[in-house]
């Protein structure tokens, strides 16, 4: 997939581009950002951009357009060739992609089959490009052995660390790389992506993409129906909060936040409907700030949302998301699915 075809995230491909062209690229980067937003699409991306022998012209449509100083035009793979093609699907002899085993982790004897490979001129490409998915799951002695090459790579390679926990990276990796940081998607965006790529119904789509929280990974993890009763729940729930002050009311209204079955499954259940009550919850926000409604992430659903403003004030609509952010953080600690639900409705 070339850089044109990522959602999201125009000025840093824009960047990235502009920085291949002018043989500028730092031979050391990390791609950090929440997951299942384009991060490991953009490394394979740039990988091809870097070996197409017949790149083609690149207009990101951002406001902020190209990067200052670009002495030549942006350009980004074709996405046809057989180079680019055999770097899509994993079998250029150029690009290594390495992600963590059956273990877990990324162990010292990739990293050590990583950095001899790079030492070599390319064998038919531009560049030799590795890139490291999962890049916090490498152990301690393969981020050690990686140092050296990190702070002097060879001068025909490129090495992209792609991680969402920066953090888990020793500081003397990440102060060897150029950090990338990607930032969430905008719910149109998962919900175009959703419905090229994955067949989605477009009333699914953007049910799955307002609970996504910017992640089209996220997005995927549930079928389009549970996005769907997810989304209805929670708009159910903040319906009967409007219309009672009354606790035993609240109460019975937070059973449409819980399911039946395993504790698991109540668990993530109730994440996917506390995700689209923030995203309501967000929604209502952007209404008082005089959003048009349809730049909403839950655009069809503007007049309902609408109904809800005189009973939710800004005040109000602070502390429910603050509430909802707080529930999402004691599932996370392993909370009661049920004492997690009842404290939200009460919170509303």
């Amino acid at each position: 997939m070339p850089l044109r075809d990522i959602a999201g995230h125009r000025h840093l491909l824009a960047l990235a581009a502009g920085a291949a062209v002018r043989g500028s690229l730092p031979p050391s980067l990390i791609f950090a950002g929440p997951e299942g937003v384009g991060k490991r699409l953009t490394a394979i991306a740039l990988a091809q951009l870097l070996n197409c022998p017949a790149p083609v012209p690149f207009a990101p449509d951002d406001d902020r357009g190209s990067p200052s100083g670009a002495a030549e035009p942006l350009r980004d793979a074709c996405g046809v060739c057989s180079s680019c093609v055999r770097i899509a699907r994993g079998t250029h002899a150029d690009v290594m992609m390495l992600a963590p085993g059956e273990s877990g982790t990324i162990k010292i004897d990739q990293i050590r089959e990583a950095i001899e490979r790079s030492g070599y001129r390319p064998f038919e490409g531009r560049r030799r490009v590795v890139v490291v998915d999962d890049a916090e799951a490498m152990v301690v002695e393969a981020q050690n052995a990686l140092l050296k090459t990190l702070e002097e790579p060879p001068a025909s390679s490129v090495f992209v660390l792609v991680t969402s926990r920066p953090e888990l990276l020793l500081p003397t990796v990440r102060s060897r790389c150029q950090r990338l940081r990607f930032g969430r998607l905008a719910p149109a965006e998962v919900a175009a992506v959703l419905l090229a790529r994955h067949d989605y119904e477009p009333g699914n789509a953007q049910a799955a993409a307002a609970s996504s929280d910017g992640s089209v990974g996220m997005a995927l993890e549930g079928s389009s129906e549970e996005f769907v009763r997810a989304r209805e729940a929670a708009a159910g729930l903040l319906e009967d909060a409007a219309r009672t002050a009354d606790p035993r009311r609240r109460l019975e209204g937070a059973r449409a936040l819980t399911t039946a079955g395993r504790a698991g499954a109540d668990r993530d259940e109730l994440a996917r409907r506390l995700r689209s009550l923030a995203g309501l919850l967000r929604d209502l926000a952007a209404l008082h700030a005089r959003v048009a409604p349809r730049d909403l992430a839950n655009a069809d659903r503007a007049d309902s949302l609408g109904r809800l403003l005189r009973a939710f004030d800004a005040g109000r609509v602070v502390k429910a998301f603050a509430a909802v952010d707080q529930a999402l953080a004691a599932l996370d600690r392993n909370a009661s699915p049920k004492i997690v639900a009842d404290w939200v409705a009460l919170q509303l």
